[in-house]
């Protein structure tokens, strides 16, 4: 694959050498603002009309226009790849993600923009199932990703930080929750009951309603409904807490 092929398919003109304008193929585009150029070997491309690079790449897959690469390159001293857990913007659009591999062991990730995987943390966290989060009045607050499914698997809105016990709480997460009624609920060990009082602190009275709501069957929310707990139970045992505003 050539700049000069990529650009010949989408209608170009040359501008320099090995310099190309062509028709975005990410949005509507009638005057050409797509730069593509070949440099050192590599394909360059921007978009002066405002496109990603990754919505181009994508946009450029879809006509066949550039290779697919294997997104699942990662140390084979991680183990196994067992699960995916995406973390998206208010818009709902993919920012990053958490990957669980087996022996437990969790790893972020986030978009190269070509196709690959950057395995570090994304520049911007925010909290899991963010758009839910911001159109739900009442929000539990579990340690992991796998807790929050379950939970949402009954029926109810929950999020979490990615990075386990030992991850920062940050202001954003708090002016997230802002305003609205917030169920902690800690695992049973020391480092989640530790993590659930940071996130207490930061959040009391920042919040509508408050509640620390310790699942006394079980060492997390998961265990708690495999164990035959309901959702009723636990709206229950939420509306027997003491509040802490």
């Amino acid at each position: 694959m050539t700049a000069e092929h990529i650009a010949r398919e989408l209608g170009c003109q040359r501008v320099g050498p090995g310099r190309y304008m062509a028709l975005c193929p990410a949005h509507e585009d009638h005057d050409p603002s797509l730069s593509v150029t070949e440099k050192g070997g590599n394909i360059l491309l921007k978009c002066f009309a405002g496109c990603s690079q990754s919505d181009v790449i994508a946009a450029l897959r879809s006509r066949g226009l550039w290779p697919e690469r294997e997104r699942q390159e990662y140390p084979q001293k991680w183990g196994t790849l067992a699960k995916i857990f995406d973390y998206a913007d208010e818009r709902g659009k993919l920012l990053y993600q958490v990957c669980r591999f087996e022996p437990k062991i969790f790893r972020p990730r986030y978009s190269d923009g070509r196709g690959g995987w950057i395995w570090k943390k994304h520049p911007r966290q925010v909290l899991y199932h963010l758009p839910e989060v911001l159109e739900a009045p009442i929000v539990f607050v579990c340690e992991g990703e796998k807790d929050c499914e379950m939970l949402r698997s009954h029926g109810f809105v929950a999020t979490t930080n990615a990075g386990g016990c030992n991850a920062p709480w940050l202001l954003e997460f708090t002016a997230t929750l802002a305003g609205r009624e917030v169920i902690l609920i800690p695992d049973r060990d020391r480092p989640g009951k530790e993590r659930v009082i940071r996130i207490a602190r930061a959040l009391l009275g920042k919040v509508a309603r408050l509640v620390i709501l310790e699942l006394e069957d079980g060492k997390d929310a998961s265990e708690w409904f495999q164990r035959g707990h309901s959702e009723l139970e636990l709206i229950a045992q939420v509306e027997s807490e003491e509040v802490t505003r």
